[in-house]
């Protein structure tokens, strides 16, 4: 039996999509107590879900726009390994005169993605081939921790978020987060289990891991500057260094060799570090303006 919802006048970037859409998308994760673990594939949540999908991605394709007929994915990969002279935005705000209490806002929303980091990029594992899968699991070898349980990027967040003096329970922050937040992991979700969003999956983790070593350095900077305790910094500070090495792998062995073997795959590489720009600016964007009015960021107050 079909699960229809009423999506005719939705907003494609709004709560009440994307709180479904990852509610969809968790059952393919660790699930929920006391839920039937068999609606993972019930036929008509998968159709709630394609309907939710449609919506969320056909405004995706309106506001990314078409990409430029010079541009290619290296060419896009050049861009953003560039950092600008004066740089501006949610990291550098954290790092010059950010406060605490804004960092921690920061870590609760981040949470609902870094919990599962390394997961949702991890559905492209069997849809790569050759040394595009072989590149591809090195790094992620390194997101699972190398082998180290306590090394894992998920658990190294669950530490900082003790550190922190929060919730450090897997999803402990859905009821906090705006929708902006969760349209940043649903992202990720929906390429990752669309063979057909290879390309867009395999963009969206290279856009990851050539932003990541700046952005998180600055982070390390203003953790340094509040006094934070070591594991929120070790986070940061792991990013820095392991990612800075993946940003070349990714660039060289990933997508080149991907886009080697499949050349029209290259505008979809394009479309996903686009879209994870858009999803990531949309996120930063909500909370600087509620930063500068004086507002908390969250749905819920912090205690």
């Amino acid at each position: 039996m079909r699960i229809d919802a009423p999506v005719v006048n939705v907003d494609p970037y709004g709560l009440d999509l994307h709180l479904a859409l990852h509610v969809c998308y968790e059952l393919h994760y660790r699930g929920f107590a006391d839920v039937d673990a068999r609606w993972e594939w019930d036929a008509g949540l998968l159709h709630l879900r394609a309907t939710l999908e449609e919506v969320f991605e056909a405004a995706l394709r309106r506001d990314v726009g078409e990409a430029d007929e010079t541009e290619t994915a290296q060419s896009v990969m050049d861009s953003l390994s560039v950092e600008p002279v004066d740089g501006e935005g949610l990291s550098y705000f954290l790092r010059d005169e950010g406060t605490w209490e804004q960092m921690r806002e920061y870590f609760v929303h981040r949470s609902i993605y870094h919990l599962k980091e390394g997961d949702p990029h991890a559905w492209l594992i069997p849809r790569l081939g050759g040394r595009a899968k072989a590149a591809f699991v090195a790094i992620e070898y390194d997101e699972f921790g190398a082998g180290r349980a306590e090394r894992l990027h998920q658990r190294l967040f669950a530490d900082l978020l003790d550190g922190a003096g929060l919730d450090s329970g897997y999803l402990s922050y859905l009821d906090f987060v705006p929708a902006e937040s969760l349209v940043v992991v649903n992202l990720m979700s929906m390429f990752g289990l669309h063979r057909a969003s290879r390309g867009a999956a395999v963009g969206h983790f290279a856009s990851t891991e050539i932003t990541s070593p700046p952005g998180s350095y600055r982070l390390v900077q203003a953790l340094e500057r509040m006094g934070a305790a070591t594991s929120c910094i070790r986070f940061y500070a792991e990013h820095v260094e392991a990612d800075a090495v993946h940003e070349q792998v990714v660039r060289t062995d990933v997508v080149a060799d991907l886009v080697d073997g499949e050349p029209h795959l290259d505008r979809d590489v394009v479309f996903g570090i686009r879209a994870r720009d858009l999803v990531e600016d949309r996120l930063s964007a909500h909370m600087m303006k509620s930063w500068v009015s004086g507002h908390s960021s969250l749905r819920r107050t912090l205690v």
